[in-house]
């Protein structure tokens, strides 16, 4: 974090330390024909460490989201991305019978990472033995966020059988999600029904995990009617315990946090990225019991209209 950067947010993170990253970590998956290419981020120090498990977006992978997954790393956490079957890296051709499934498929991903923690943490040198399970958050972006919510009980109606199932995985304590996609319905595009049917059944009433949310005012994907409104309805819609930053400005990139310098960001804007990383490293924080400080004063400097760079409530 630049002392700009400081200064535009009004907000500080703790102090950081060096970080090792391991990738990729292969791990088998007959599930979905491809194994699984994991990476993993950790410090170099501390112990008890976390876990945040990460979706990225459609078509992204396993290097992505640096902006993120470096500023959590610093500050005591280990991150851990997998490369799921959407990405631009497999480039699985329109008609192939796993498309439908993408969305299940991340889920599995997700629950195959969990299951493979001991072979994780072997994997990293000096991390085994120095992190907490018992202390899981999944976050993700767009898609991914799709992804982290039905970790913490979010119900996708599957398009191919009508059914709404629980995915849920105890394991996992809270969410984060950033730009993801809101209920289905009428209010879906033909784009959205015809690319992502497996958006057609939203239902968030059985979320009870906390969770923040995180939504750019500007974000106006081709996925919905409603405009940047959409993507807030995984709090509007979801139980009490959960928090929304709105991000002024922001589009689906929320200023760039898919990669430094990454060609998909379209409204790059440091400040942007630096309100939503140390936002989400207060949460962070402070959901998984480390420190409250930081999140309380996220709350007081961003309540209501008088910050320039975004908006914090909770229910």
């Amino acid at each position: 974090m630049t002392a700009s950067q400081t200064t535009m947010t009004g907000l500080t993170d703790p102090p950081s330390t060096p970080t090792v990253s391991v990738r990729p970590v292969v791990l088998p998956a007959p599930y979905r024909g491809e194994d699984l290419h994991v990476r993993v981020s950790a410090p170099v120090t501390g112990t008890n460490l976390p876990i945040v498990l990460f979706a990225h977006g459609f078509g992204s992978h396993l290097d992505g989201y640096a902006p993120l997954v470096d500023h959590w790393a610093s500050h005591g956490f280990v991150v851990i991305q997998a490369t799921h079957l959407d990405s631009k890296r497999f480039g699985i051709p329109a008609d192939d019978p796993r498309r439908p499934h993408m969305w299940r498929y991340r889920v599995q991903d997700m629950k195959q990472v969990l299951d493979e923690l001991d072979h994780l943490e072997e994997s990293v040198p000096a991390l085994a033995g120095r992190v907490d399970r018992s202390r899981i958050v999944a976050a993700g972006h767009s898609f991914g966020g799709q992804t982290a919510g039905i970790l913490v009980g979010l119900r996708v109606t599957d398009p191919t059988t009508g059914i709404a199932q629980d995915m849920s995985d105890r394991r996992i304590m809270a969410s984060i999600q950033l730009a993801t996609a809101g209920k289905g319905g009428d209010e879906l595009t033909p784009f959205a029904i015809e690319s992502a049917p497996w958006l057609r059944g939203q239902d968030f009433s059985d979320i009870t995990a906390p969770g923040l949310v995180v939504a750019g005012d500007k974000d106006e994907l081709p996925l919905s009617t409603r405009g940047p409104s959409w993507t807030t309805d995984p709090y509007t819609l979801s139980p009490s315990g959960k928090s929304l930053l709105t991000v002024y400005g922001g589009r689906h990139s929320l200023g760039g946090i898919a990669g430094y310098e990454a060609a998909e960001t379209t409204d790059e804007h440091p400040g942007r990225v630096a309100l939503v990383r140390q936002v989400t490293l207060a949460y962070l924080r402070h959901v998984t019991g480390i420190d409250h400080t930081d999140w309380e004063t996220a709350q007081a400097a961003l309540a209501g209209d008088s910050h320039p760079l975004g908006r914090l409530e909770s229910k």
